[in-house]
């Protein structure tokens, strides 16, 4: 049983990973931006503390007990991008990280462990190529965000505190996540494929994401990046047919790629990038999966 402060805690894998943690016997802490929200919303938190990811350092109340730190926090990349969303997308995660080491450095007590989020948009466009933990970093907005997240998180290895990366795929789970976006339109009998469909997506169930991080705070020989993905990425034609079959609905209207672009802008290149990316070493770890294939998850989902 352990103290662990959680950031983004009332978010969609947030609220789930503080449960996680209530349940299995820990403490945990929370940090929001909307403190009395979160006390609502937690009932797993023993304390919640009110905290500007971008603009403040720590209480130092907060880090006084915690062993474990978990950071959540970030700014939602779903909706139509434009200048204002990418500097939102990207300050809610380099600078919330760089203030939470910051605060690591300034404080009497350190914690042992930080498990902080990342994403596979680290990698960018993979075609047909299969990535892993060690492949090497994209070029696009995204990749660039994700580099620049994860360099502020790894400087607090200087500081003598293990750090893991968590590289989190398109998650699926109710109440949030990938089929938040697409279940409306399956339901409606109007779900398709998206672009050309022949893209890689490397999807996970939420409880997965959860059993992840809490695998990384739990195992202190694991250190740097985990890919939080299921090991049987799919072609989105599968994802398309699985989906349509779990809920008996057909799939007969394609969007293409242009019509994503009018809809979502520039946030349309990332719905059709294909990333074949597959959690290597978070098996070698000792991580069992418990939903392995598309289906199994969905039909736990719906």
């Amino acid at each position: 049983m352990k103290n662990v402060l959680v950031t983004g805690g009332t978010g969609f894998i947030g609220s789930r990973v503080c449960t996680a943690l209530h349940e299995q016997g820990d403490t945990v802490h929370v940090l929001s931006r909307n403190p009395e929200r979160a006390e609502t919303k937690l009932k797993s938190a023993r304390t919640v503390y009110g905290w500007d990811p971008e603009t403040e350092k720590l209480p130092s109340e907060a880090l006084s007990e915690a062993v474990s730190v978990v950071h959540l926090a970030g700014e939602t990349i779903a909706g139509r991008w434009n200048a204002d969303k990418k500097r939102r997308i990207r300050d809610s995660r380099i600078l919330s990280t760089r203030n939470l080491v910051e605060s690591f450095a300034a404080a009497d007590t350190k914690p042992d462990a930080l498990v902080c989020a990342s994403a596979i948009g680290y990698y960018g466009d993979s075609g047909d190529e299969r990535f892993t933990e060690v492949s090497p970093a994209g070029t696009d907005f995204l990749a660039e965000v994700c580099q620049e997240w994860e360099s502020e998180a790894q400087k607090a290895t200087d500081l003598g505190i293990r750090v893991v990366l968590v590289r989190i795929g398109l998650v699926l789970g109710l109440g949030g996540g990938l089929l938040a976006q697409v279940l409306p339109p399956f339901k409606m009998g109007v779900g398709g494929i998206l672009g050309s469909g022949r893209q890689w997506m490397s999807w996970i169930h939420v409880d997965d994401v959860v059993g992840i991080v809490l695998h990384a705070l739990e195992n202190s020989e694991i250190r740097g990046p985990l890919n939080a993905t299921a090991p049987t990425p799919v072609r989105n034609t599968e994802f398309t047919k699985t989906l349509g079959t779990v809920l008996r609905r057909p799939t007969l209207f394609p969007v293409p790629t242009f019509g994503l672009k009018l809809i979502m802008g520039e946030f349309a290149d990332f719905v059709v990038l294909s990333q074949n990316v597959v959690p290597e070493k978070t098996e070698v770890s000792g991580y069992e999966f418990r939903y392995a294939t598309l289906e199994s998850a969905l039909r736990d989902l719906l």
